[in-house]
C-alpha cells in the first residue's frame, strides 16, 4: 500500500485517562504509552545525531567453496 492512503481522524480516537507506561502517572491519552512528561524528558536525554561509524570491521572467511560451485563444465 502507498504511503499516505491511510487517513487518521484525531477525533475518532478521543484522550481516556490511562497510566504512563513510563512512570504510572494517571494521564489522558489517545493510546497507551508514555505521558506527555515522560515522552519530553525521553526526547531530551536519548537524542543523538546520526554519524559515520568507521569500524574497519572485516569478516572472517572461513567458508570453503563446495564441489559444484567449483566443477568446471
Amino acid at each position: 500500500m502507498p504511503l499516505g492512503l491511510i487517513r487518521v481522524d484525531p477525533g475518532d480516537f478521543p484522550a481516556a485517562t490511562q497510566p504512563c507506561l513510563r512512570c504510572g502517572r494517571e494521564a489522558p491519552l489517545a493510546f497507551a504509552g508514555p505521558c506527555p512528561e515522560c515522552t519530553e524528558h525521553l526526547r531530551s536525554t536519548m537524542a543523538n545525531e546520526a554519524r559515520e561509524v568507521d569500524s574497519g570491521y572485516v569478516p572472517k572467511m572461513n567458508v570453503t567453496p563446495n564441489a559444484v560451485a567449483l566443477k568446471d563444465d
